[in-house]
């Protein structure tokens, strides 16, 4: 297997290279490649820092299956939904496209980009109803991709520093301040985060407000339209942003996401309120940091009863409907229907399979789910609220960085959010 990381610059040279190369000849009245010639997949995907571990996991693949190689191509994430349109629209796109979840998904689903997998790929039914809705299309209900991972949304922390200045994991609220003004005090940013990229700040909003919000019960509701996001609940779970901001770098909103898991990674900060999908990179980054996880107490008036942590499934593996080599993308879909691929993903990606009956070896890993287990509610806006535009992500990370700025405050905020999502939002359907 070959792998390769491309940008924007190589896409026209290096994919039609490829693609040529492993397209059956012009004479072929077949759709898919000849099985008794050997073929080679192109799978694309977003994650440049996976490229190690894929080239270890598709050689797994190719072992079991001779005369399919498969070729990985990784590009810029903040490319990748450009380079992907054109590709699939083209006739240089991928066999096996990784796509996004959810609502990002209707778009190549409405282009009749994607081939329906429904039937053809055995495990879907064993995927949680949850997790294979960012599957599927939202008009016809079709399965288009098989889920690759879960990831969960919860507060990391540094162990060392903890024990350094005589801190334990808080219970309550009450005792969540108290560990971060002790950290304050000592000289420590408590909590690092990169409020300059926006679409981090959606789930900064939900590690600490979801269980004040609701969690899963405020979603049913806003979905069947008994209340909405200026619902005083929601704007009590944006003010606590304001309350804790106290707590993040001063100039949080010049800080980049990056340069946030630097300040966690080398010490500098003694929390991250962030995503499953960061064990990696904490991993690769300080191969001995010692780290946990927990799930933010609850705050004062809480809807829920104990702490959740908010989760959604991300990126799924399809097949453009214009591969010429179906029949072997269709062997790779099976494959990545297993739990043989889930176990991988969990050992060479450290991510969350989203196929059950997984087990994790990394103890962060395995606390972070078993958080999970205890206690779930969904990444409200990125499960529900990306079907149209403007993106609730979208809307609610600006409006967040103006909050840090002092140009608006929660309600002001949540009537923001409101406003955006009614543009295309209908409740009830």
């Amino acid at each position: 297997m070959r792998t390769r990381f491309l940008t924007t610059a190589a896409l026209v040279a290096g994919s039609a290279l490829v693609l040529s190369a492993c397209a059956p000849s012009a004479n072929s009245d077949d759709d898919t490649a000849a099985t008794e010639e050997d073929v080679t997949l192109t799978v694309w995907s977003w994650r440049t820092e996976d490229v190690e571990a894929y080239n270890t996991i598709f050689d797994v693949f190719e072992e079991q299956n001779p005369g399919i190689t498969v070729e990985f191509e990784a590009f810029q994430n903040t490319e990748y939904n450009q380079i992907l349109t054109t590709g699939l629209a083209g006739s240089d796109g991928p066999d096996v496209p990784m796509v996004r979840a959810y609502g990002q998904l209707q778009p190549n689903i409405e282009a009749g980009q994607l081939e329906p997998i429904d039937g053809e790929v055995e495990g879907l039914d064993a995927i949680a109803e949850s997790v294979i809705a960012g599957a599927k299309g939202k008009d016809d209900g079709k399965i288009y991709a098989v889920p690759l991972a879960t990831q969960t949304l919860q507060m990391f922390y540094n162990k060392q520093i903890f024990d350094d200045n005589g801190l334990e994991v808080p219970t309550t609220w009450d005792e969540f301040i108290e560990v971060n003004e002790a950290l304050k005090s000592a000289g420590i940013t408590p909590m690092a985060l990169g409020a300059k990229d926006d679409w981090v700040l959606p789930m900064f909003a939900d590690v600490m407000g979801s269980a004040r919000y609701g969690g899963s019960d405020f979603e049913q509701k806003v979905l069947a339209g008994e209340t909405d996001f200026t619902d005083p609940d929601y704007v009590a779970s944006l003010e606590i942003l304001s309350e804790v901001q106290p707590y993040l770098t001063p100039d949080v909103v010049g800080v980049g996401y990056t340069d946030s898991q630097i300040q966690f990674t080398s010490g500098q900060a003694a929390q991250f309120p962030g995503g499953s999908f960061e064990i990696a990179t904490f991993r690769n980054q300080a191969p001995d940091l010692e780290f946990g996880s927990y799930q933010v107490p609850l705050p004062e008036d809480a809807v829920l009863d104990q702490p959740v942590s908010p989760g959604y499934a991300d990126g799924n593996f399809a097949i453009n409907a214009k591969s010429k080599n179906k029949d072997a993308a269709f062997t790779l879909l099976n494959w990545l229907a297993t739990p043989e691929f889930g176990q991988l993903v969990a050992d060479e990606l450290n991510q969350f399979s989203a196929i059950p009956g997984v087990t994790y070896s990394d103890e962060v890993m395995q606390e972070a789910w078993d958080n999970y287990e205890a206690s779930q509610a969904p990444y409200l806006l990125l499960v529900n609220f990306r079907y149209g535009e403007p993106l609730g992500t979208a809307v609610l990370g600006t409006e967040i960085q103006r909050m840090f700025l002092g140009e608006v405050d929660a309600a002001g905020a949540a009537a923001n959010l409101q406003a955006g999502i009614s543009q295309w939002f209908t409740p009830g359907q």
